[in-house]
């Protein structure tokens, strides 16, 4: 994603860039997969992302996925140690660059390190750059984007930015699969979960009966049953659901 939208009243400073050859550690290799391990036993996303921020020698980290920015509420972020009122205020302006790219531009974009400010209005530490980077990453059919933030003149590494965005996509799907299989096991059942899906492509009951080959009153049995165990009141509800769940 091409995450220039971001009104600029003055050219950027870009962050310096530096050869890992160099050095300037912040954490090195053998500790961050310490602290990954131990994110792993414990399936925390916020240990793990911890782990990762130290590792590029950013301060602060903020996981979103695209595919909830639009819904209400901060839904869209996944993890995050950036102040709250800020993730509310950056939300708007992804939805919006998400939605002027195109899927070749989000390809395109995927674990490429992207720079861009944070609107005049965000109320930023006075320790930290006001431009950020973005990377974005994709678990499965999900897609996420991973933005950090860094002291001033940070000298970074792209070399270790695209690692940070490889590892919190391994990370972040090996803290999830298992509780999603075993949900997915327990809680719907084949038939539940293909509604499921078919609702989320767009279809009527009466097109997922003539899809299935059943009635359309078994039909809206199955979503009831659905949205009954995913406690969500209305179709579209159990779609977001679903979506944060990878279930379709």
């Amino acid at each position: 994603m091409d995450v220039s939208f971001v009104k600029e009243t003055t050219a950027p400073r870009r962050p310096l860039l530096y050869d890992d050859q160099r050095g300037l550690e912040n954490l090195t290799r053998e500790q961050l997969v310490t602290r990954l391990a131990r994110a792993s036993a414990a399936e925390s996303i916020p240990m793990a992302l911890s782990a990762l921020t130290e590792y590029v020698g950013a301060s602060l980290y903020l996981l979103v996925r695209y595919d909830l920015i639009q819904e209400q509420g901060l839904d869209f972020a996944v993890s995050s140690n950036w102040p709250f009122d800020m993730v509310r205020r950056i939300g708007q302006d992804l939805a919006l660059a998400h939605v002027k790219s195109s899927e070749f531009e989000r390809c395109l974009a995927f674990l490429q390190p992207r720079f861009a400010l944070l609107p005049d209005e965000a109320d930023l530490p006075e320790h930290l750059s006001r431009q950020y980077c973005s990377l974005t990453l994709n678990v499965g059919r999900t897609r996420l984007a991973l933005l950090l933030l860094f002291p001033d003149d940070v000298v970074l590494s792209p070399e270790r930015l695209r690692e940070t965005g490889l590892l919190a996509g391994y990370c972040v799907s090996q803290s999830v699969s298992t509780r999603q299989r075993a949900d997915r096991e327990f809680e719907l059942t084949e038939r539940e979960l293909e509604c499921l899906y078919w609702i989320a492509e767009g279809k009527t009951s009466d097109e997922i009966a003539m899809i299935l080959g059943i009635s359309r009153n078994t039909i809206n049995n199955y979503i009831t049953s659905v949205m009954r165990k995913t406690a969500t009141k209305t179709r579209s509800e159990a779609i977001a659901y679903a979506v944060r769940n990878n279930l379709v």
